[in-house]
């Protein structure tokens, strides 16, 4: 049975977009079947068993508004998302106080719902890095061996 990723973005200038799309052909090379949605709903995510959530944190430490209804609605449903294990992939500026808080904010948010976070999430300072891709690629196997 082939192991199947959802992969969805929080983004507010592109840049997860454009991590998420490599992680994406990434996994794809790798024989995984991966789903990616930029604009995820909740039935999106429901009854995933992989999660992958890339997201840029925005303004005083909040998700993209792209992003952020979705962790409206699972904050407000009633789901289970026992079975489900998740990753996260974080882009932030070191220059700001709130550096990567949506990173806490997805964690915390899946945790409150069941779902198990599988390996530390990955916070990739846009300040000193500038090869996100190539980072994001050497924390995929963290994510791929809990699988």
């Amino acid at each position: 049975m082939m192991t199947s990723i959802c992969i969805i973005t929080g983004s507010t200038l592109g840049g997860a977009e454009y991590v998420a799309d490599h992680i994406n052909d990434v996994l794809t090379e790798q024989g995984f079947e991966v789903e990616l949605h930029n604009q995820a709903t909740l039935s999106d995510i429901e009854g995933k068993s992989h999660l992958i959530v890339v997201t840029s944190t925005h303004g005083a430490g909040e998700l993209p508004e792209n992003i952020q209804p979705l962790f409206d609605d699972l904050a407000n449903s009633t789901s289970d998302f026992n079975s489900m294990k998740f990753g996260v992939i974080g882009l932030g500026s070191t220059d700001y106080d709130t550096f990567c808080n949506a990173v806490n904010i997805v964690e915390d948010a899946l945790k409150a719902k069941g779902a198990n976070q599988v390996c530390e999430s990955l916070r990739i300072d846009v300040v000193n890095n500038f090869d996100h891709d190539t980072t994001a690629e050497e924390w995929l196997p963290f994510f791929v061996e809990s699988l």
